[in-house]
């Protein structure tokens, strides 16, 4: 049997994750701004979390999630998504008694069982920002306004509703149950079940037929009690004060039971029909539901992969951010010494450095450097350890510099090397 990864998972081999981690600290430079700190949890959660949290009758709970026993039969779930653990995080530490807001970020892996699509992976990479203790809609526009930040490269449209309150949804649902039951006839066999547990899901099924049916659908902004309009209005000011463009949308109702009032979606149109780049709103009944005190929060996620999509969708190019690196091609087992020698004492100056490690030919050595898409090489052999003196090729442009072989020689004509290049 051929032994490859589990169908929905993939590999990140070494070319590939310097663009990953080029995002990453693209990400964690924008969350700081935003005062926005590093939080890290488990990568599985006692699965009641995810019951409470996130609502039995969702789709992630009843079909995706991977849940399992431990020895001592307790049931364990692999995280589906970030928000719970954050909100856990936030009770268990008592970060309620703490400085207000508490904000926060995370860079994680999550885990659902679904069908496997382009950029969409049942193990995937989720940046999350969330922030806990903030009642007005300044929050709301701020998190979005992170968002933008990071999007605004991409051709990405903000999609903007309110789904209301626990006061004034059940009028909603009712009031859109009525409406769907006229209609049923044309939803899918999912969207049937969902229109007893939670018509608003059906407002959010991509099926062509479902999608028809609620295209004229009441719309829960027309629906909102008197605060919930309120803070709707003054978000949109604020977005409006702050230049950031949006569209409202009344099919944007998000998926997790958790949600409340703002919700919103950064859509793509450069990566298909499943265009969401990036989804949040409000939960500010989550952490009483886990039983923590009662306390306004909301958030938002952005899956790594389907932002990289859009990324080269639209040709943006990360930063290289590596350091000039060296290779010392050896001619001979002394000159090997000498580049084993010099590789060390170059790596702890902070030079990205390499050697021959396989006994080839010169020949061979500048084809794997090159390859390796070295910056520089330098060919040493009896010559070179007799005047002490190497010449440095930028494998870029066949530029030749001459130096001394010492690693501090070598280190200083780099760092020369790189100025000359960032000022050109």
């Amino acid at each position: 049997m051929k032994i490859s990864a589990p169908r929905g998972t993939y590999d990140l081999l070494p070319n590939e994750t310097r663009r990953w981690q080029a995002l990453e600290n693209k990400l964690r430079a924008a969350a700081a701004l935003y005062g926005y700190g590093e939080i890290r949890f488990p990568v599985f959660e006692h699965t009641e979390l995810f019951l409470r949290g996130m609502g039995e009758t969702g789709d992630v709970v009843q079909k995706e999630m991977y849940t399992f026993s431990d020895k001592d039969g307790r049931s364990l779930t692999l995280r589906p998504e970030g928000t719970a653990s954050a909100a856990r995080a936030f009770i268990e530490h008592g970060l309620h008694m703490s400085l207000l807001p508490f904000k926060c970020f995370y860079i994680a892996p999550n885990f659902r069982y679904e069908k496997p699509q382009k950029g969409r992976y049942r193990q995937h990479v989720q940046f999350g920002a969330e922030c806990f203790g903030a009642s007005e809609p300044q929050a709301d526009a701020e998190i979005i306004a992170l968002a933008q930040s990071i999007l605004q490269d991409l051709d990405v449209s903000l999609h903007l509703n309110s789904i209301g309150c626990k006061k004034c949804r059940p009028d909603y649902q009712k009031n859109l149950r009525a409406w769907l039951d006229d209609r049923v006839s044309h939803l899918c066999e999912t969207c049937k079940t969902r229109l007893e547990r939670n018509p608003m899901r059906v407002l959010d099924c991509k099926v062509e037929t479902c999608a028809a049916a609620a295209s004229d659908a009441p719309a829960a902004v027309d629906c909102l009690c008197p605060e919930c309009a309120d803070f709707f209005g003054r978000l949109e000011s604020l977005l409006d004060e702050m230049g950031v463009p949006y569209v409202r949308d009344s099919r944007i109702v998000r998926g997790f039971d958790y949600y409340t009032g703002t919700v919103f979606e950064f859509i793509s149109r450069e990566i298909g029909a499943q265009g969401a780049v990036c989804a949040g709103g409000r939960y500010d009944g989550l952490t009483g539901e886990l039983g923590g005190p009662p306390t306004p929060a909301l958030g938002f996620g952005m899956g790594l992969e389907r932002l990289l999509l859009a990324m080269e969708a639209k040709g943006v190019i990360l930063p290289d951010e590596a350091t000039p690196s060296v290779y010392l091609a050896p001619m001979g087992a002394a000159a090997a010494k000498i580049c084993a020698k010099l590789c060390h004492e170059l790596r702890r100056l902070g030079v990205t450095a390499e050697t021959d490690l396989c006994g080839r030919g010169l020949k061979a050595q500048m084809k794997y450097a090159d390859k390796r898409g070295g910056h520089f090489s330098a060919v040493i052999g009896d010559t070179e350890l007799e005047t002490g003196r190497i010449n440095l090729k930028d494998m870029r442009t066949g530029d030749v510099m001459g130096c001394g072989a010492s690693a501090a020689d070598i280190a200083k004509t780099l760092h020369i090397l790189s100025e000359v290049e960032l000022e050109c």
